[in-house]
């Protein structure tokens, strides 16, 4: 991922020094866990400990020649090592480094991720409870439905982030499995001890069989995962920018001091923030199909998936990482008119309330058919009209109001009665 949308934290987990730190960091575990087992002496344990460290452009160069990134971390680690490092990778195979390795980078990556989501829910929640009884127009098709509130758009986003938190953190018990068994996985040259206590230090769990690699199934679930919640918030942000529009202009995004909106309009005020997260969005979900053809590996393994994952894993955690934050700052800082949502509900005298209106005919005892065509008729005569009044044409027609009297017709005409059962959905979401 470029460095416009690397933010410190995230970007620290996935650079080449983390990388090798990660390797540094098994190797020494699996030695302990050996010392443990009496495999090691505590004089060597100790040299390993104290001496064990590498050097990025050494490993570099060294792999040049041999053409192999492990080999190469071994060699430089045993130049500062010395003589003990003949109990270091004693019975492992690269996967064990490598994947073991992997998975501390990964499950350091959920829990940014997790404390990302974690905020962002909060900015939501509480802007869904300013916002409880801020009437607005509900749509379908992009056409004018019924009326709701932007609390209540804003609850089944909430709903929504908070699913995907509980993806995240089930992703990251999947994904925190380390291995150390040899070639092939069978333990055949080392004890299955050694890797019951390498990842108990190492704070993940045994994988249950991993052949010579942990199965690809794992780290395709963490891709998806993170493509599911970048899909979250494309649809967040392309709410927010659908609401932006100058014809609709209910919501906006928070516009700074010096900012610039267009280098040709000067009254542009974009909704950049949300185009961006869009955008991003589709960098994810494009990695899906890359890591689950990677779980289609040959036999009990092959390095197929080894070369996309150095760009996929990193790539999809950082730019998640980034559109998290950005989100919550959207959410933080956005802008909400209210009287521009009841100025859009208000169009075309009310034609909006036609189902209540529909309702009371044929509670009236009017056949439904008969009375969605008398209201269909009045609402249509209204309907892109720029004097068109829904309640006046009813009020007109003379075969309703025959029926009905007007007291019984301006109670359809009543936004707040979309309002008095979302209680029920505040209580599930614990707003």
């Amino acid at each position: 991922m470029i460095e416009r949308y690397t933010l410190p934290e995230m970007g620290q987990i996935w650079t080449e020094h983390s990388k090798f730190q990660s390797w540094l960091d098994v190797e020494i575990a699996a030695c302990e866990a050996n010392f443990k087992l009496g495999l090691i002496s505590k004089e060597d344990l100790s040299q390993i400990k104290n001496k064990a460290q590498f050097n990025v452009a050494r490993i570099k160069e060294i792999e040049k020649e041999v053409k192999h990134d492990v080999i190469a971390f071994l060699t430089n680690l045993n130049e500062y090592v010395g003589d003990s490092g003949r109990f270091i990778h004693v019975g492992m195979t690269s996967s064990d480094v490598l994947d073991t390795g992997l998975s501390l980078q990964l499950k350091a990556s959920c829990d940014l991720l997790i404390t990302e989501i974690e905020k962002l829910e909060e900015e939501i929640r509480s802007l869904a409870n300013k916002h409880k009884e801020t009437i607005m127009i509900g749509r379908s098709h992009a056409i004018h439905g019924e009326p709701i509130s932007f609390g209540f758009k804003l609850a089944g986003w909430l709903a929504e982030i908070i699913r995907n938190k509980n993806r995240l953190l089930s992703t990251k018990e999947s994904i925190s499995v380390g291995q150390i068994s040899g070639a092939m996985g069978t333990y055949a040259n080392t004890d299955p001890q050694v890797e019951e206590l390498t990842c108990e230090l190492l704070e993940l769990k045994p994988d249950t069989t991993s052949t010579q690699v942990i199965s690809r199934d794992r780290h395709a679930e963490y891709v998806q995962t993170l493509a599911l919640v970048g899909s979250s918030l494309d649809r967040f942000a392309t709410e927010i920018r659908n609401l932006q529009r100058t014809d609709v202009l209910e919501v906006e995004e928070g516009f700074t001091k010096g900012q610039k909106g267009s280098s040709a309009m000067p009254h542009k005020r974009n909704p950049i923030r949300s185009e961006r997260v869009s955008g991003l969005s589709r960098i994810i979900k494009s990695y899906v199909f890359t890591a689950l053809d990677n779980v289609t590996l040959w036999h009990e393994r092959d390095i197929s998936h080894s070369s996309n994952e150095r760009i996929m894993l990193p790539d999809v955690s950082i730019c998640l990482h980034f559109m998290l934050r950005e989100m919550s700052d959207i959410i933080s800082s956005l802008q909400v008119y209210p009287e521009n949502m009841i100025k859009n509900i208000n169009i075309y005298g009310g034609v909006i309330f036609s189902q209540k209106v529909l309702l009371l005919l044929v509670e009236k005892g009017i056949s439904r058919e008969k009375a969605y065509s008398l209201v269909q008729k009045n609402a249509h005569s209204a309907w892109n009209n720029e004097e068109g009044s829904f309640r006046k044409n009813i009020e007109n027609d003379q075969e309703i109001m025959e029926i009905i009297d007007k007291n019984e017709l301006k109670k359809c005409f009543n936004s707040s009665i979309h309002l008095i059962n979302l209680n029920v959905v505040w209580e599930r979401l614990g707003i």
